[in-house]
């Protein structure tokens, strides 16, 4: 496919669907500019069934698109945590076919539906030592093929021409990348954690090459249930108690709204905090001798105060995300964090 730089004027639309919004992005031709982005948010109540939540979506792909400057039907779509199956294997060292072969027949044993059934991909990460061998560390990538049939027929029923479906690790992985100037930023091992309304993403990776991913069960709709038990609320109305307390300045909080809810999250943010220190143990161990100098804090539920919490948690430094800092134009409502997954979708293709 030929890239979009050469003589269009905007990249396709990277439609980012979370568990609690769809977000759209779409940037200029040179990839310098956010031409346009929107944000539509879910039913707090979004069914279970597949057919049922897909129509949600579908109306808020539409109305997100509804009076905006989004130009032509191209999009990005890209697989979420829920059709994903993500794991870092080893196999033995090899190269082209046999590579291949061999991921093949280590991930039949380990895929939740049948491996004739599903679209595999992997990342080779690196040749790491086992015992007295070395063995190639790979991650897994595979998703069962009717949820590539949703997301077409989902797209299709937006009016929109999916020229590529992503997985969103790539995505978050693409959007910071692009930030890497210097020689050293492409050899520096950072952890990357987008604290979505679901679950959490990892990767870990050493410039734009990821070494590991992993999804935690931790996310913003566990934060909500945390304060709805605490505090003997409804789900919905926990949920703006915290949104409402987050959007105001520090100095402006109520302590006793803020020190209630910091109380009733611990439990979820200390469940998160070790998930990721034995994603960090795991690195250490698996590639000898390389350590994580940074974690960046992406998503939807990324703030400060949590940056901090965590580099003095994890002992290593912890920045806030800024998916959009190389971009012009890019003052959007909201956090800026939650944008990184659709910059990196929108940024496919890109070179």
């Amino acid at each position: 496919m030929a890239s979009w730089l050469n003589g269009k004027r905007t990249s396709p639309i990277g439609v980012d669907i979370g568990s609690r919004s769809v977000k759209l992005l779409q940037l200029g031709g040179d990839g310098s500019t956010v031409h346009e982005a929107a944000r539509w948010d879910l039913p707090s109540d979004s069914p279970d069934k597949p057919t049922e939540r897909d129509a949600h979506v579908i109306e808020a792909v539409r109305r997100a698109r509804e009076g905006r400057k989004f130009r032509g039907r191209d999009a990005v779509f890209c697989l979420g945590a829920e059709d994903l199956f993500v794991q870092n294997i080893r196999v033995p060292t090899a190269d082209g076919a046999e590579l291949d072969k061999l991921v093949r027949a280590e991930a039949a044993g380990r895929l939740p539906f049948k491996s004739d059934e599903a679209e595999i991909r992997y990342i080779e990460a690196a040749d790491v030592r086992q015992g007295d061998t070395f063995r190639r560390e790979v991650i897994l990538l595979a998703c069962h093929k009717p949820a590539l049939e949703r997301i077409l027929a989902v797209a299709a029923a937006a009016s929109l021409r999916p020229v590529a479906i992503d997985v969103e690790p790539a995505a978050l992985l693409r959007c910071y990348a692009r930030q890497f100037r210097r020689d050293d930023d492409h050899q520096r091992r950072v952890m990357f954690v987008n604290l979505g309304a679901a679950r959490t993403k990892v990767v870990i990776a050493r410039g734009s090459d990821a070494m590991f991913v992993k999804y935690v069960d931790a996310g913003g709709r566990h934060l909500d249930e945390a304060v709805a038990k605490h505090l003997d609320m409804s789900l919905d109305d926990a949920a703006a108690l915290r949104r409402h307390n987050g959007d105001r300045r520090a100095d402006q909080r109520d302590p006793e709204i803020a020190r209630s809810i910091a109380e009733a999250v611990r439990g979820v943010l200390d469940r998160l905090a070790n998930e990721l220190s034995l994603c960090l143990r795991y690195f250490s161990v698996t590639f000898r001798g390389q350590h994580v100098a940074q974690t960046v804090l992406g998503g939807g539920e990324a703030s400060e105060a949590l940056a901090e919490w965590l580099a003095a948690r994890l002992d290593v430094p912890c920045e806030l995300g800024n998916p959009l800092r190389t971009f012009e134009k890019n003052a959007l409502s909201g956090p800026q964090t939650q944008w990184d997954v659709a910059a990196g979708l929108a940024l496919r293709n890109a070179n």
